[in-house]
């Protein structure tokens, strides 16, 4: 049994494929970038961060979190704040490539274990009105870059180069290598 730091579908979905057992533990910590901060070194802040956080409030069981950002020209997208801005993310990336990294990090007897998946996406070009629609679906309100790989968002992407579960949330691949590595799943 492990401690899921994260309220997100996607991630127990995605444990739950690999046959993981977990009991979710959502912890609420500052997703803010630090000024001039790598994408690469904020995920990996976050990440850890949200391990640390749930390790707070249950220091018994393994702590699992993890941490997926959108990243157009060395910089991490986020979350959208409303429909204008889901729309602005989504046209900065009609066309283009961007890169996905998603952070991993276990906290297993008092050891903090991290790795990182990168991913790349190309975006079909896009309209403004079929960005529009896509948010009218509710789908990207939550999701980093304002899509959802798994859902209709799917329609938009010409080419992934990288790991699927690592785009959904959380990369399979590596978090089967720190579970098997701490003796928590056979691979």
């Amino acid at each position: 049994m492990i401690l899921l730091a994260s309220r997100s579908p996607r991630r127990r979905e995605l444990l739950d494929q690999i046959g993981v057992q977990y009991r979710v533990m959502p912890v609420d910590v500052d997703e803010s970038r630090l000024p001039g901060e790598a994408a690469e070194v904020y995920v990996e802040r976050v990440t850890r961060s949200k391990a640390l956080a749930a390790r707070e409030r249950e220091p018994s069981l393994p702590v699992l979190a993890a941490d997926t950002a959108v990243v157009l020209d060395g910089k991490p997208l986020g979350k959208p704040r409303d429909a204008a801005h889901a729309v602005e993310m989504l046209l900065a990336l009609s066309g283009r490539t961007h890169q996905v990294m998603s952070g991993v990090a276990l906290l297993h007897e008092g050891e903090l274990q991290y790795r990182l998946s990168l991913s790349e996406v190309t975006f079909a070009p896009l309209t403004e009105d079929q960005a529009r629609a896509y948010w009218a679906t509710g789908e990207p309100a939550d999701k980093a870059g304002s899509y959802a790989v798994q859902g209709r968002a799917a329609l938009f992407i010409r080419h992934i180069s990288g790991s699927y579960s690592g785009i959904m949330g959380l990369p399979l691949y590596e978090t089967g290598e720190l579970l098997g590595e701490a003796g928590l799943l056979e691979v």
